[in-house]
């Protein structure tokens, strides 16, 4: 059995972080055991909302009594997501030492979430220098797009090797493993969209078609499916091909009901059994 402690936000109607992140985990056998950051009514891009957002101490709590019931040591990873505040990333900084401590082969994955193409940086002040300067450097994946791999790695990238330069200087960070998702380059098909995992030196791609859909959450899926593949076969490879073919049959059957919300549940035979898979070439 898998044990994840995943830290993110959450929605009660919808899906982003937590509300994103856990049942595709669960789908594939992986034991989950959420932390929430906030709770909310749902996702922020609806513009209004209800709810409120934890402090770090609330965090820090939650995981003390998980501790208490003495099942750190079996914990294999730590999934975080958006941080809404530099206290909450302390929070989450502690509770992935405790992990280590009790299981020091245990990972952390950690989505840096800042801000993406066309909105630009939406996370408050000082947390893309707290994820550059404290979070990244103690992670073991990383999950960013490619917006946010270029402020991670402090350069602008538009080709390809461009892009495997970026990844190296925050490999360089600390991070062994690199997954960056909607990645475009100079060589990428108008109609496509690229994703890179990279690992160990080498860099692995899958193109899938660009579909019409703008929606919450899907990044937030696709780090934790990503983890959970990568904790099975220890491959960034093979997790990137079976993340890819997941999140795609999820968002093309969002796109094709038209729906503001990513049909988590009822795509859930996707994340198993995808409907289309794609190559995994390596570049």
């Amino acid at each position: 059995m898998v044990n994840v402690l995943s830290i993110q936000s959450h929605v009660a109607y919808g899906h982003a972080g937590n509300a994103s992140a856990v049942f595709p985990l669960q789908r594939l056998g992986v034991e989950v055991w959420p932390v929430h950051t906030v709770q909310f009514s749902n996702h922020t891009g609806y513009g209004d909302w209800t709810g409120r957002v934890f402090d770090g101490q609330a965090v820090e709590e939650v995981v003390a009594g998980i501790e208490d019931r003495g099942v750190l040591g079996s914990c294999d990873a730590v999934l975080s997501g958006y941080l809404g505040s530099a206290d909450i990333g302390h929070a989450v900084l502690g509770s992935v030492a405790k992990v280590r401590a009790a299981n020091p082969a245990a990972v952390w994955c950690c989505d840096p979430v800042i801000g993406d193409v066309g909105r630009g940086v939406f996370v408050r002040p000082g947390i893309p220098e707290f994820l550059r300067e404290v979070a990244v450097p103690a992670a073991d994946l990383v999950t960013p797009n490619h917006f946010e791999l270029d402020l991670l790695a402090g350069q602008r990238t538009g080709s390809l090797g461009s892009v495997q330069d970026a990844v190296a200087a925050v490999q360089a960070l600390g991070p062994r493993v690199v997954l960056t998702t909607s990645l475009v380059t100079d060589d990428t098909p108008e109609d496509a969209v690229d994703l890179l995992a990279s690992e160990g030196g080498r860099h692995f791609r899958v193109r899938t078609p660009r579909l019409d859909v703008s929606v919450n959450g899907a990044g937030d899926a696709i780090a934790a499916l990503f983890l959970a593949h990568w904790l099975a076969t220890r491959s960034a490879g093979e997790a990137l091909g079976r993340a890819a073919a997941s999140v795609f049959g999820l968002l093309r059957m969002t796109a094709e009901a038209g729906s503001r919300e990513i049909l988590l549940v009822a795509a859930q035979d996707e994340y198993v059994t995808p409907t289309r898979t794609f190559d995994v070439t390596e570049v």
